[in-house]
């Protein structure tokens, strides 16, 4: 048998990858024990598969009031260390050198954080580093939105975003594979003498890319993406539905409401109540495809569909998103989106620019409200111009598959024999 894997990650869409990783690695390795110690909140991605027995939840974790976006402002680092953010990283760094004092392997799936905490474990380790792009700095701002002189001169001095004590952890003797989510990002690394490949980007292997069903085909198709992490979920799902509702449509038009357990129906029906949208129970068709419930005002329906992501995601023409992933899982689709940024924490202006940044402007961001609706009816009245934008979505993000190359790397680096001086840990 292999032994146990740890794996770290700092953050949901993290988490999401993980967990699409993990999978791919069960399914070649059917026996492989595997841990996980989410760096950021709870680890509420990783729940229905620990109840299945496929993974187990470990070590100290803890919401923290960013949601994992301190370093975005000093009021979200301020609030973090308030809420005991120090002691959480000091806690987890001694857990994980406990772990790494076996010489059991470690995964890190993120950035520095759990790059450093796998190092810093003393075992061999691997790095799946998903967050950062070379894109970003080598694309243009979008128009109107600034440039980030000082970034970017700073990353072209480089040759990667990736920083020089990155690159430190990277080579060391212990790490034995660094994956990142595109050949652009990897060569600028090799540039460095650090090994890395690029194989394929997890993101969108969970993603069921199917024709819609027929009650949808004869409409206009928006999927709103607001986010996971309330309270600002809600406070950018209301901007996102003001928005739509300053968009004049000319046809029936079905918004899937994509979302996680969190915001919950009561939210939902607060927020959209207080908007004008009336109460109805979803149709036998919409119903079958799982929605939970639905909503009208004029000649929009809104469906909610809580975990019904992976399969609607496709059925959409245009996204309209506050979101990180989910949003670069959708324009991996080839379906491009309007976001409109908010106050935060994770969400702002400066987010969505380096967002639309990283996928080449197949992410618009807007202004205001007024803003996203002119949009809206452009993309919806402009067929080649969503193709256009979707054909630069798919580039960026590149193809599906990347969870099970990746599986691959890891059972021939990572995942060798135990020494006999390998302890379980208490």
């Amino acid at each position: 048998m292999s032994p146990p894997l740890l794996v770290l990650s700092n953050g949901h869409g993290e988490d999401v990858i993980a967990l699409q990783l993990i999978a791919a690695l069960q399914r070649r390795r059917p026996d492989q024990q595997v841990q996980v110690l989410p760096l950021v909140g709870e680890g509420r991605v990783f729940g229905d598969a620990e109840r299945a027995g496929l993974l187990r939840l470990v070590g100290p974790r803890q919401p923290l009031p960013s949601g994992g976006f301190s370093s975005q402002s000093l009021q979200g680092m301020a609030a973090d260390l308030a809420a005991g953010l120090a002691l959480l990283s000091w806690r987890q760094w001694r857990w994980v050198r406990r772990w790494g004092a076996s010489g059991r392997p470690v995964l890190a799936v993120g950035d520095l954080l759990p790059l450093l905490l796998a190092w810093g474990s003393g075992a061999p380790f691997a790095f799946l580093g998903t967050p950062k792009s070379d894109f970003t700095w080598m694309s243009a701002a979008p128009t109107g939105w600034g440039g980030t002189p000082l970034a970017d001169g700073y990353h072209r001095c480089k040759g990667s975003e990736w920083d020089p004590w990155e690159w430190a952890l990277m080579r060391s003797r212990r790490c034995r594979l660094v994956a990142l989510r595109d050949t652009l990002t990897a060569r600028g690394l090799r540039r460095r003498a650090v090994p890395a490949v690029a194989v394929g980007n997890p993101m969108g292997d969970a993603l069921q890319v199917t024709a819609p069903p027929a009650w949808l085909r004869h409409q206009r198709r928006l999927v709103l993406l607001p986010g996971s992490r309330l309270p600002e979920a809600l406070g950018n799902a209301h901007r996102l539905l003001e928005a739509l509702l300053r968009w004049l449509p000319r046809q029936p038009t079905t918004v899937l409401l994509a979302c996680g357990s969190r915001p919950d129906r009561e939210d939902w029906d607060k927020l959209l109540g207080g908007q004008g949208w009336r109460s109805e129970p979803p149709g036998a068709a919409a119903a079958a495809c799982g929605a939970a419930a639905a909503w009208r005002q004029g000649l929009v329906t809104l469906v909610l569909g809580p975990g019904r992501f992976e399969t609607w995601a496709a059925w959409a023409e245009v996204g309209l998103a506050t979101a990180g992933t989910a949003t670069e899982q959708l324009v991996g689709l080839g379906i491009p989106a309007l976001s409109l940024p908010g106050p935060g924490p994770q969400f702002k202006a400066g987010f969505a620019r380096r967002q639309s940044r990283l996928l080449g402007g197949a992410v618009l961001p807007c202004r205001d409200p007024a803003e996203l609706a002119a949009r809206l009816t452009r993309l919806l009245e402009e067929p080649e111009l969503r193709r256009r934008l979707g054909a630069i979505g798919r580039r960026r993000m590149g193809p599906a598959g990347g969870s099970d190359r990746l599986a691959g790397l890891l059972e021939e680096r990572l995942l060798v024999q135990p020494s006999s001086t390998a302890r379980r840990l208490g």
